[in-house]
Order: C-alpha cells, then sequence, then structure tokens
C-alpha cells in the first residue's frame, strides 16, 4: 500500500478457536509499539492488584477542629490515583461535603500535597521533551487531578505585533505560565503550541495568532501534579465557602510532621481498575497507562517505576513471554525507549481473551467504527462493530493489537506495528485498517 513500502513491519495472526499460527511477518523483531504498550500495562496490573482494585487518596488534619476552625494544615495524601476529577473518576463535591460535615468552615493552616507512595513525578524515561507542554506528556504522581491537564485560550491582541492575552479554566488562575506568543498578520496562520523547555519550571506557551483572527485554544500539561492538586483543592473550597488561610504547597517543599500522624477526615477509594480500563484503552490515556503500570511494583515505599518495571517482567515471563522479547521503560508507550515483538504482544492478548467478550479487558478496547480511538476507522466494512483493538500513534510509528471474528465466526488474535515508514499517519493507518478488515473477512 502507498506511503508504507520502505516500513519496517512486525506482524503476528492466530486463531483463538483452532489455537492455530495463520500468518507472521517479522513476528519475533523488537519494535516501537507507542500506545499499544498499554495492553501490557493493564494486563499485568489486572494480575497483579486484580479487576477490583481501587486507589484510596486520604484526607488528614494535621490540628484539632474547634468551633468551625481547623487548627492545622489540611493534608491530601495520594497513592496514584488517576482519575480523580476525570474520565473515570469522580469530582470533589464528596470531598468538600466531608469538611463540612465535619464542621469545618475555615482552615487556618495551608492545604498539603502529600505524595509519598511514589517516588517524585517526573518524565518518563526518553519522552520528548516537545511532549511536556502538551497534556499526552503529562507527568504522573501519587497525587493526580483532573488528568492534570487544563486549558489555555490565547487571544490575539489589537494588532500586528501586539501582545497576546491568556486565559485559563478557573482552577489554573495562579498557575505559573510564561506567555511568548504574538499576534500576527491579519490572515496569517494561527500556530501556537505550549511547551516544557529543558531547564525551565514554568509552561511557556509560544507562537502567533493573527490579528482580528479566533482565538486557540491548547490543552496543556499542569505541571507539577503534586502542586496542581493541592492549588485546586485549595481553590474549589474557598469557591465553596470554606475559608483557607494559607497557601497550597507540595510536601516535598515544606516542613510538616509525618503524614501517618495525621489524623484521617475522609478516605475516597476510587472506582475499580475494571472501570478505570475503559477510558484509559478507548481514549488512550497516557497518564492512566503510567498509574496502572505501577500497580506492578512491590517491596518498601516509596514504589518506582523501576520497581514496576521489574514486576512486569516477572509476570511476562511466568506468562511463557521471553525476556528478550521486549524492552518497556514506562506504562504509556510514549517512550521511544520501549520496544516489544508482535509476538509477545500477540500472547499477552492469547491469554487475555474472553470468548463472551463481557470482560473488563474486552470492553475496555476500542471497538471499530463505533468507540474511542477507533471511532471513525473501518466504518462500511466488515471490520466495523467487530474489530476490537487498541492502537499506537507517534511520529513514524503506527500499531493495532486486538481481535477480530471472521466471516465465519471464528475468533482471531492479531498485533501489527509499523515503524519507520516514509508515507503519512494516514497512509499507514489505512494499511493497519486493511489488514484487520481483511481478517474479519477471512472465511476457511
Amino acid at each position: 500500500m502507498p506511503g508504507v513500502q520502505r516500513a519496517t513491519w512486525g506482524i503476528a495472526v492466530q486463531s483463538l478457536a483452532r489455537n492455530e499460527r495463520l500468518f507472521e511477518l517479522n513476528a519475533q523483531t523488537l519494535m516501537v509499539p507507542a500506545s499499544v504498550a498499554k495492553l501490557v500495562s493493564v494486563a499485568t496490573a489486572a494480575d497483579a492488584a486484580g479487576w477490583d482494585y481501587r486507589f484510596t487518596t486520604t484526607l488528614r488534619t494535621s490540628g484539632p477542629i474547634e468551633g468551625g476552625a481547623l487548627h492545622g494544615d489540611l493534608l491530601v495524601v495520594g497513592s496514584g490515583d488517576p482519575a480523580i476529577g476525570g474520565r473515570g473518576g469522580d469530582d470533589l463535591s464528596a470531598w468538600i461535603d466531608a469538611l463540612k460535615t465535619a464542621g469545618i468552615h475555615r482552615i487556618d493552616g495551608r492545604i498539603v500535597g502529600v505524595d509519598d507512595s511514589y517516588e517524585e513525578p517526573r518524565p518518563g524515561f526518553a519522552w520528548s521533551w516537545d511532549d511536556l507542554g502538551y497534556s499526552t506528556g503529562a507527568i504522573f504522581g501519587a497525587l493526580n487531578l483532573a488528568e492534570n491537564r487544563l486549558t489555555v485560550t490565547v487571544n490575539p491582541g489589537a494588532r500586528a505585533g501586539a501582545a497576546t492575552s491568556l486565559v485559563f479554566n478557573a482552577d489554573a488562575q495562579d498557575l505559573p505560565i510564561t506567555n511568548r506568543s504574538v499576534t500576527g498578520e491579519a490572515g496569517s496562520t494561527t500556530l501556537v503550541w505550549p511547551e516544557m523547555r529543558p531547564g525551565e519550571t514554568t509552561l511557556t506557551i509560544a507562537g502567533s495568532v493573527p490579528s482580528g483572527g479566533m482565538p486557540a485554544t491548547l490543552t496543556v500539561s499542569a505541571g507539577n501534579p503534586t502542586a496542581w492538586f493541592a492549588r485546586v483543592l485549595r481553590r474549589r473550597l474557598i469557591t465553596s465557602g470554606i475559608e483557607v488561610a494559607g497557601p497550597a504547597v507540595d510536601a516535598d517543599d515544606v516542613s510538616i510532621n509525618s503524614p501517618d500522624a495525621a489524623a484521617i477526615l475522609y478516605t475516597y477509594r476510587s472506582h475499580p481498575l475494571s472501570e478505570i480500563a475503559q477510558p484509559l484503552l478507548k481514549e488512550s490515556i497516557n497518564l492512566y497507562g503510567e498509574a496502572v503500570q505501577r500497580l506492578n511494583a512491590s517491596g518498601a515505599l516509596p514504589h518506582t517505576n523501576d520497581q514496576a518495571l521489574d514486576g512486569i517482567k516477572q509476570r511476562l515471563t511466568s506468562w511463557g513471554i521471553p525476556a528478550d522479547a521486549f524492552q518497556l521503560v514506562d506504562g504509556s508507550g510514549l517512550s521511544r525507549r520501549d520496544v516489544i515483538a508482535p509476538e509477545a504482544l500477540l500472547q499477552v492478548l492469547v491469554r487475555m481473551f474472553d470468548p463472551s467478550g463481557t470482560s473488563a479487558w474486552m470492553t475496555a478496547l476500542p471497538i471499530a467504527g463505533v468507540d474511542g480511538t477507533l471511532a471513525a476507522r473501518m466504518k462500511g466494512t466488515p471490520g466495523e462493530n467487530n474489530v476490537r483493538a487498541k492502537t499506537g500513534t507517534m511520529s513514524n510509528v503506527r500499531s493495532l493489537a486486538g481481535y477480530a471474528r471472521t466471516r465465519d465466526g471464528e475468533p482471531i488474535a492479531f498485533a501489527a506495528i509499523v515503524n519507520n515508514f516514509e508515507g503519512t499517519g494516514a497512509q499507514a493507518n489505512a494499511a493497519l485498517d486493511a489488514i484487520a478488515v481483511r481478517l474479519a473477512s477471512f472465511s476457511r
């Protein structure tokens, strides 16, 4: 097919009904998977923690509550829940209600984010620096809120060369952002982007918006997730009528007593992993992939990414997948250091297959022509409402791995990765879709 003639392909296809290999091409070759790596994160996390696993986040008080006032800090202690205020989670309403139920109308101290259950939040290994300003590059931590993302609207000035103005959603009013965007000539092309520039600690908005043109809206990363959570919680409390005297801070930046010694005021339990996996796989949320991957970690706190990777390696090898068939460094597939053989992905798919199609795993996969990242693909073909598969998208990388039923109803698992193609991403996706449609059309 056009656009993929010079590419490196890796494909593995297996009949699940007959345990029969139907096709393979470079199935043992290590290839950059992009977001199909999330299949490994979810499968191993479910094995490690169970589909019923729930993250817990607690509100704790460092002082007494007297006369409607908390005489001390309010601590929020996280365990890695990625979905609070996001897809697959709840907002902070119950948290605020818990404080009011406890009779708290004023907090004399600070709002302190405590993230000690995991190593310090940081980008994944070999994440591209120009991804970090976008919501797709939002950093995972023990505390996460609204998927650690926010919207920024860039308004043009009155004339070319004039300063632009930025408008944020309400929770981000005090987020440190540097505006380097400018107003361009009338009729020029709108081109704006977010950056977390190497060596800088604040987000930068750069580019130009034409004079007289429409404002441009970006969805960007919130930066330090712990500080972001504390900052938003403080603002929400104030908006709800609870006074907060002190600032919002990251516990690592201030002096506090041991959070374990603070009294627990409220415990929030997340939706189960089975529900969090739905937006994770259907919408391919990188932050969620990083969070569930960490469920593979064991040992002393704080848990680290390396511990999680060790847990994944142990599980995959116990499933019969050779240790040299994968080299994964994150949970989302955002890193170009991630490589995996299509054969290894296929073995994960075979292990996780549910012929009824009703398991948490099966229902979380995007359905061709119906939802998620496959909503607009394979429409009007035998693949529509048939193929269930995870997509992967990165510059010069496209992938598709999942299941199809043939024209005779025979279940098939497949993994297909294309690297270093010469054409467009749309051409690479079309080639992958053609493979899936061919499988859905197959008859013996």
